[in-house]
């Protein structure tokens, strides 16, 4: 793989959800990503969270498969793993194994709660972590809280900041430092991306509740909008001047009732004026008159329709790979061109 991160070897353990997106990542920007999976499972060619992956075949209560993963462990740069805290630990290869035998390793553990805590031992999930964040409290309806999906925990706040850190740590190798442990945790992830409305809350510019606030759904300028045909569009003109133009292209301008953008105690009102007037339309029709402009506007796209999208095509946001439309590695870089995505494939122990 071609990329920023070429050169890197990094030993991924098998597991699911931001582990694999962790994995994904690094491999997307260059690293050779090797995947230890467990004897007899087979290799989904066409999942595209494992794309990139060369994967191996070890029984970790095996000693002599033991021994090939240290022997792997020992010309690698970093090693990914998703158990649950004193897993590693009861099969023999703990940290302190693993960097004995490579002493410039970064081991990433990943875990929702945590390699410590009150709720360090307990399952859990996506939902769970980003409960304890207070980033599920603040999304939703103002009646109930809505799971965005596993976006939060898993990818943004695990697998992402997972990547962070194991390329942050062997920066620090490289320059001298020793190898070391990530503790990630996914509640601590979801806390993290939380930090700017910690600080809004604080400052006494965003209230604890739920569609009572700026940009999550309360005000008639930055929303979700149903259109005639039941499909969806997004605006976001929060900025003055956008503001103008979004009650512009929907016949309102000049009108008083809108001249007071901010003052929340007509939100309510303005939003119910504002949802029946793009009832009027098609979504299509919406674009015609707001996609070229400076509104702040975009149709929502289904996960079918967006890789059609004309922007997502002039830019190749997806690819086409193995058979699968996929988003292609991103960010772009100026110099440093990506490769496609590629299949895993099964390796032996020999082809390392």
């Amino acid at each position: 793989m071609a990329g920023p991160l070429h050169g890197l070897t990094i030993i991924e353990l098998t597991s699911i959800g931001p582990g694999p997106f962790c994995g994904m990542m690094l491999a997307d920007h260059g690293a050779r990503v090797i995947r230890v999976d467990r004897p007899g499972v087979e290799v989904d060619a066409k999942d595209v969270s494992l794309r990139s992956r060369d994967v191996v075949h070890l029984d970790l209560k095996n000693s002599v498969d033991i021994d090939s993963l240290l022997e792997l462990v020992s010309k690698a740069d970093g090693l990914i793993e998703g158990m649950r805290p004193g897993t590693l630990e009861r099969l023999g290869i703990g940290p302190d194994v693993l960097l004995k035998r490579n002493p410039k390793l970064v081991i990433g553990r990943m875990t929702g709660w945590g390699q410590y805590g009150d709720y360090a031992a307990r399952a859990g999930h996506d939902i769970n972590y980003i409960a304890l964040s207070g980033a599920l409290h603040a999304i939703g309806s103002a009646e109930h809280p809505v799971a965005p999906l596993n976006l939060v925990g898993d990818y943004g706040g695990g697998g992402m900041m997972l990547a962070f850190a194991m390329t942050a740590a062997i920066l620090n190798v490289r320059g001298g430092g020793d190898g070391q442990v990530i503790d990630c945790a996914m509640t601590d992830g979801a806390s993290m991306l939380m930090a700017p409305f910690y600080s809004y809350h604080k400052a006494g510019w965003w209230k604890d509740q739920r569609q009572s606030n700026l940009i999550d759904g309360a005000s008639h300028f930055y929303g979700v909008f149903k259109t005639s045909d039941g499909k969806f569009v997004s605006v976001g003109a929060l900025e003055p001047q956008f503001y103008a133009l979004f009650l512009e292209k929907l016949g309102l301008a000049g009108n008083p009732d809108f001249q007071d953008q901010n003052n929340q105690d007509h939100w309510s009102e303005l939003k119910e004026r504002v949802t029946e007037i793009f009832l009027t339309k098609t979504r299509d029709e919406w674009c015609e008159i707001m996609e070229d402009s400076d509104v702040c506007f975009a149709p929502v796209m289904s996960i079918t329709e967006a890789p059609g999208h004309h922007h997502n095509i002039s830019r190749g946001t997806f690819v086409e790979a193995f058979g699968v439309t996929q988003p292609a590695p991103a960010p772009r870089y100026s110099s440093t061109i990506l490769d496609n995505p590629s299949a895993a494939r099964a390796v032996s122990l020999g082809d390392i």
